[in-house]
């Protein structure tokens, strides 16, 4: 007997993480994450403003030609 083994890509892992321009005053600010596997399926660990939290991928921006 074969069998096959379906490989899914990890939640997250064809993105990446929006960059971070501003960041808050506390000394160590609390991490709702450490890795992307602290995430539910298909959110991403990412720093935030003040500390790692899960983040939603991204909507797409329509590309219009016109």
């Amino acid at each position: 007997l074969l069998w096959s083994k379906q490989v899914l890509p990890l939640a997250g892992s064809a993105w990446s993480c929006p960059p971070v321009r501003i960041t808050c005053a506390l000394h160590n600010p609390p991490n709702h994450c450490r890795t992307d596997r602290n995430c539910p399926r298909f959110k991403k660990c990412c720093p935030s403003f003040c500390g790692r939290r899960c983040l939603s991928k991204p909507p797409r921006i329509p590309v219009s030609y016109g």
